[in-house]
Formats: C-alpha cells, structure tokens, sequence
C-alpha cells in the first residue's frame, strides 16, 4: 500500500507539475521517470539492498534519497494547498481561479521550496539532537524522588544513516547530564544484529546509578527480535517485557513498568499485556511506564500508570502534516498530555526510519525529565 501511495503521489505531482512545463518532450519524460525513481527507491531498496525497515545503502545516498523523495512530497502537499486555493477562488471570480492554477512562476516556486526545504530537512533529521528538559510532578511521588532526573531516549534508530559515531554522540550528550536512570523506550535499531553491531556498541558506555533500562519498539521485531534481545542485554539494558522492577532511592520505591509492542504478532512473541506488567504492583506505588507508541494510554492510567514514556511518532517529521499522524495515534504525536489522571509525555525521538529522513519544524531531542514530588 505504501508504494501504490508514493507512485499515486507521483503521478499527481507529474501531472500538475511535470506536464504543464514548456520544454522538450524528452525533458519531461526524464523528469518524470525521477520523481517515479524517487516515489518508489523503498521498493527498489527492499528488493535489491537489504529491507524495507533496514536499506543497506551508504549514509549519503541514504541522504541523497530522503532529499529527493521528501521534496517530491513536500511539493505534492504545495501543490495540492495551491490547488484548492484555487478552486476556492474559482467559486467567486473563475479568471482568477484559473490563473493561480496554471501560474507557472508560481509552481516554479513551489518546487524551489520543495527541494531547499527537503534539504534543511535532512540536515535537522541526521543532526545529533538537543537536549530537552522539562520537569514532571508526580502526586504521591516519595519526596527522595524530588529532584530525580531521567534522561529519556527513543526511537534511535541504528541503521546505514545513523551509525556509530552518532549513536556515540548522542550517549556522550546523556551520560554528560549525569541522569540517575536512563529510559529507552524502543526502536533502537534498523536491521539486524550483524549488521548492526558497531552501530550499537555506543550504548554499553550508557551510564547511570539507577540503570538504563528498555522496551522494544516496532522496529526490533522486524529482523530477528530474539538476538536483539540477547544482544541488547549483553550491551547492560535491562528489558522490561510486560513485568516491572522496583528501584529504591533513601529506602523509597519507585516502580518502572514495561510493555512489548504490537508488532510482536507478526512474529509470534508476547503483545502488549499492561495487566501483566502491573501485576503485584502496590496501589499506592509511583509507576513510570515505558510504553513504545502512545496508543492506549486511557487502559494504561486505568491500570495504575502515574507517567507514561513514549515515542514512536517522531513528533509527525514535519510541521502541517504532523496532525495526520496525530490522528493516527490517538491524539498524541508530542509533548505532555494529561490523560485520566496520568501523564503522558511523547518524545520527538532521538533519530528515525532512514526511508524518510526529514524533519521540520518537529525536532529530535534527547528528553531529560526531572522529577518532582506532587
């Protein structure tokens, strides 16, 4: 479905940017035959350089692919905008309609646009990300946690575009903060643990007192789930899979919880199961939940869940169309919500899928959250 999308994309942005062009019949056709190149490299990849999840291509080509397929998406997106503009205006004066519908100047523009945003785009989506602070008062909070700080990363994404010396970075910046507890909650990797294992060997240097502990996202089910499993405890992250530990700071307890996701049914392994990962939890326990996307979060506050940590969104990539993938999610693509009681805190994300590389507007960050007791 994917690429019949990409290529219906394509055709459109031909059709109304391609065609109406007033040069050589075989100029167009060439142009043509790139935006179709770009709208469907994923299936050129996936059949011939590795996967869909994971291309085993080079960074820069990795780059050079997003820079193309984000500007032939940035401009369908201006050209549709101008194009109901231009119906709209139709409706009250028909020769002013049709002239911002054939305005060649002005998609000429448009397609500037598309390409010098795409490019500001990958630049902001391979950049090693800021740091983001925000403080979380939790009601029933032990006050020993008043002042506890947490770095939260998410949605690494380990692969050919994000390598070592950015994975080595972005610990460098978490370790600098010197949290008492780090928390991933999913999508570490691209690929599979051969291929992968310099790309993630930055995350044993990982340091903080309470632990680095972390959940599965999508993405680790999509190439060999149980040797990501061996590989991420060898690296000293502690998995929570549907079960919760208990840390203890001055003798009070706070309680970590952690789900699988759902793309566990794909391979046969565990979903989601929040009444297993609560069970034998006291009533009266502060629970921070590591839940990989947003999507439930009413069951996981009626289930006990004080905070829930997620990811998974990206923060929507791109400013305007974040809200499809909003909608897509509950409601939830980033920043803090409030849901029945519990607190829901969505993270932008530290990387992202190398098959679309772009971010505007919508930042990555490295989330520090320090605690305060309600």
């Amino acid at each position: 479905m994917f690429h019949v999308i990409a290529g219906l994309i394509a055709l459109y942005v031909i059709w109304r940017f391609v065609r109406p062009l007033k040069w050589p019949a075989a100029a167009k056709m060439l142009l043509a035959a790139l935006l179709l190149l770009a709208a469907e490299h994923h299936l050129i990849t996936r059949n011939f350089f590795g996967t869909m999840a994971s291309p085993e291509v080079p960074g820069p080509v990795l780059m050079t692919l997003g820079w193309a397929f984000g500007a032939l998406i940035l401009l369908a997106i201006f050209l549709f905008v101008t194009d109901l503009a231009g119906l709209a205006l139709s409706a009250f004066s028909r020769s002013r309609g049709r002239a911002l519908l054939s305005c060649a100047r002005l998609r000429a523009g448009l397609a500037c646009a598309a390409v010098a945003l795409s490019a500001l785009g990958v630049w902001q989506a391979v950049r090693v990300p800021d740091v983001k602070t925000i403080e979380v008062a939790l009601p029933g909070l032990p006050r020993a946690y008043d002042g506890f700080r947490i770095v939260h990363l998410t949605d690494l994404h380990a692969s050919r575009l994000l390598q070592a010396d950015w994975m080595r970075a972005v610990v460098s910046k978490t370790n600098a903060l010197n949290p008492d507890l780090t928390l991933i909650t999913g999508d570490l990797v691209d690929g599979t643990p051969e291929a992968r294992a310099n790309d993630v060997l930055p995350l044993r240097d990982l340091r903080a007192p309470h632990g680095v502990v972390a959940i599965p996202g999508n993405h680790e089910y999509y190439a060999d789930y149980v040797g990501w499993l061996k590989a991420f405890e060898q690296l000293g992250l502690r998995m929570l899979l549907n079960e919760h530990i208990t840390i203890e700071r001055d003798g009070q307890p706070l309680v970590l919880a952690g789900i699988t996701d759902s793309a566990a049914a794909r391979g046969g392994q565990p979903l989601p199961d929040i009444a297993a990962a609560m069970a034998g939890v006291p009533p009266s326990a502060s629970v921070i939940l590591l839940s990989h996307r947003p999507v439930g979060a009413a069951k996981h506050a009626k289930a006990g869940a004080d905070l829930q940590l997620s990811g998974h969104t990206h923060g929507g990539q791109i400013l305007g169309p974040h809200l499809l993938t909003q909608l897509a999610n509950e409601g939830y693509v980033s920043g803090m919500y409030q849901v029945d009681g519990m607190q829901l805190y969505v993270s932008n994300g530290a990387g992202l899928w190398p098959g679309f590389p772009i971010r505007l507007g919508r930042p990555s960050e490295i989330t520090q959250i320090v605690l305060r007791a309600g």
